[in-house]
């Protein structure tokens, strides 16, 4: 799976904008897919860089979107993360 080379990558210390691109073409394949739970874990993904690079609104409506798309599953972990992170963003 992409998601996982984007974590290698990301471990072995690969450019914030090498990341992005990962991220991104992670994201496209889950919404391509219409695999909701990857495209959110994308997101949060791409939602942290972001966080972590002071782009505090565009990581807020990336995640709102994909966030505002589930209408059941709160109780699972990654929602819970992503609601978690969303709470985070909307204080910065």
């Amino acid at each position: 799976m992409h998601a996982s080379t984007v974590n290698c990558t990301a471990v072995v210390g690969a450019p914030a904008d090498e990341v992005e691109g990962f991220l991104q073409t992670a994201l496209k394949i889950a919404q391509s897919q219409s695999a909701k739970s990857f495209e959110l874990r994308a997101a949060m993904s791409l939602a942290r860089l972001w966080r972590d690079q002071g782009r505090t609104a565009n990581a807020r409506c990336l995640l709102g979107s994909v966030y505002g798309w589930f209408t059941e599953g709160f109780e699972t972990p990654d929602l819970r993360s992503a609601k978690a992170l969303m709470e985070e963003l909307t204080r910065s």
